[in-house]
């Protein structure tokens, strides 16, 4: 027998089971290549989907510090000469702002106007003349030295009035001056300034003994007057601390400016509204100093009206005005939505400001124009997302008014004349002054006045809520959503007007400040790192509203 080393006898064995692969049947070749096949084939590992982009956000972005700045420091710059209500600077904006939308490719929804994107309309421009006087007996009053008007005037010429007399002219839920008046519709009214006060000093009606909205605001008055009919309001300070004839002198550069009403108005106006010192005071209610202040403290310590012995005397009032007609426009751009494009959605600012007193550009470029060119930012954001396929499932009307300053004018016309029916318009999001800083927030992070978010519709009220939570998580201050509000902002800007009619509406506000109505509101003041949250804010709620499945409802009505 032949003998092997371990290594020889290794590689024999080696040897054979190669060749015995190789020459293995064809069932045995199948299996292992099915074996490799299905190895080849396992299914891998599943991989998640990349999340959905969120839209929202992707678009908000797009509005930024710069561009904002880009356009306001083109419509607050004084070559636009304070935007003033039909005036030069006022049509230059209007014609700015329009080439904006056309740009971006919005529609002119305008029919039967020159420019399809101008909603023009015609105003009555009124100016006091220096001809004024109020007789009382055998004494002869001067204007703006013991009276002045404000706003229109019914006495063009020589009138005889016979006033009554409705001591502070308040009117809420246990306290009425209206109570014992009677009927006064078509009267002219004498109304005290202020309003009750404590022994210590603190508002009656005011809470936690602070000023209210009769004692803070003459407007409030006024407008109660003008509910109940009233041909005119003839105002009283009585404040001591008050100097009737500086005020005068202060309020003279304001008056020599014109007012602006409507021409075609078929409705009354608003009640006319004077001023008089608290000496033509005493000859008009037919007493004295003396006994008025018994009158105001009766009140006072009884904390509800008393009845007084007043017995007002009629006298004779001359307030002309010089009036001329001028057209005015609102500025429109249109985006179509898709599924639910009879829905719209109105994204709102007054572009106009006060124009030049004394000499001195107003540009306003906060009041409003930083709600303009937020206006333009969203505009250019949603155009954006409709150019790359995510246009808005809602259309979205973008509205800037003229007109605000001399009276809500503005959008009282569009919503008096909506170009698209006010029963198929979702909301108002309306953004008036969003580029300062008020006194109560310096120092402290950003944050924005919300107003009225809740009046109409809970829904817009969280909208607003979830989307600074998710986004942009200011501070948000409803404080003067508070019915007392002695400021009463929910009435003083544009949404109200859409607010009348049933609309929701969201006012976004800064506050006032120091340069509020003044030459100092310049572009050099805006804090634009603050402008930008609060613009891409609106644009979420916007957003939002534009793109969920059900409209949102209207379920209170706190107006």
């Amino acid at each position: 027998m032949k003998k092997y080393s371990f290594y020889a006898l290794l590689l024999a064995v080696c040897c054979a089971t190669t060749a015995g692969a190789q020459n293995a049947p064809d069932k045995t070749k199948v299996k292992i290549k099915r074996k490799s096949e299905a190895a080849t084939s396992a299914p891998q590992a599943a991989v998640a989907p990349a999340p959905a982009a969120d839209l929202a956000q992707t678009y908000g972005n797009t509005i930024t510090q710069e561009d904002l700045r880009k356009h306001l420091s083109v419509l607050a710059s004084d070559a636009y000469e304070g935007r003033e209500t039909g005036e030069k600077g006022q049509k230059m904006a209007a014609e700015y702002i329009a080439k904006q939308f056309a740009d971006l490719g919005l529609t002119g929804p305008v029919k039967n106007s020159d420019n399809p994107y101008l909603q023009h309309f015609t105003m009555e421009r009124s100016t006091w003349t220096d001809a004024g006087t109020l007789k009382v007996g055998s004494q002869t009053y001067k204007w703006m030295t013991d009276f002045y008007g404000y706003g229109n005037s019914p006495f063009q010429t020589a009138t005889v009035v016979q006033p009554v007399f409705v001591g502070y002219g308040i009117e809420q839920d246990g306290y009425s001056d209206y109570a014992t008046a009677g009927d006064v519709k078509g009267k002219d009214l004498i109304v005290l300034l202020g309003e009750p006060m404590s022994a210590d000093g603190k508002a009656l009606l005011g809470k936690d003994g602070n000023p209210s909205k009769w004692g803070n605001e003459y407007r409030a008055k006024a407008a109660v007057a003008t509910q109940k009919g009233a041909h005119s309001v003839f105002f009283v300070d009585l404040n001591p601390n008050s100097n009737f004839g500086k005020t005068a002198a202060r309020m003279a550069p304001y008056l020599a400016r014109p007012s602006i009403a409507f021409k075609d108005a078929t409705q009354p106006g608003r009640a006319a509204m004077f001023f008089v010192s608290p000496a033509v005071a005493y000859q008009m209610l037919g007493t004295t100093q003396a006994n008025l202040a018994k009158y105001t403290a009766a009140v006072n310590k009884a904390g509800k009206p008393v009845a007084s012995t007043f017995k007002p005397v009629k006298f004779t009032i001359t307030a002309p005005k010089k009036k001329e007609d001028f057209t005015t426009e609102n500025v429109l751009g249109f985006m179509e939505g898709t599924d639910k494009k009879d829905e719209i959605l109105v994204l709102s600012a007054h572009y106009d400001h006060i124009g030049i007193i004394n000499g001195q550009v107003n540009n306003g470029a906060d009041d409003d124009g930083s709600g303009t060119v937020t206006v333009l930012e969203m505009a250019q954001a949603f155009a954006q997302a409709k150019k790359e396929g995510h246009g808005p499932r809602r259309s979205i009307l973008f509205l800037t008014v003229t007109g605000e300053e001399k009276g809500l004018l503005g959008s009282e016309y569009y919503t008096d004349h909506p170009v698209f029916p006010l029963e198929q318009t979702v909301a108002d999001l309306n953004t008036d002054m969003v580029g300062r800083t008020d006194k109560e927030h310096e120092g402290k992070p950003t944050y924005i006045y919300v107003i009225g978010s809740d009046k109409l519709s809970s829904e817009l009220h969280s909208i607003v809520l979830a989307n600074n939570e998710k986004y942009t998580k200011m501070d948000l201050d409803f404080r003067f959503n508070d019915p007392q509000d002695p400021n009463r902002f929910y009435y003083r800007s544009d949404h109200y007007n859409f607010a009348k009619h049933k609309v929701p509406v969201a006012f976004f506000f800064n506050g006032v400040h120091d340069d509020y109505h003044g030459a100092g509101d310049e572009v050099e003041k805006i804090e634009f790192q603050k402008m930008e949250p609060r613009a891409r804010l609106v644009f979420y709620s916007a957003w939002d509203l534009a793109n969920r499945d059900n409209r949102i409802m209207v379920d209170s009505n706190k107006l």
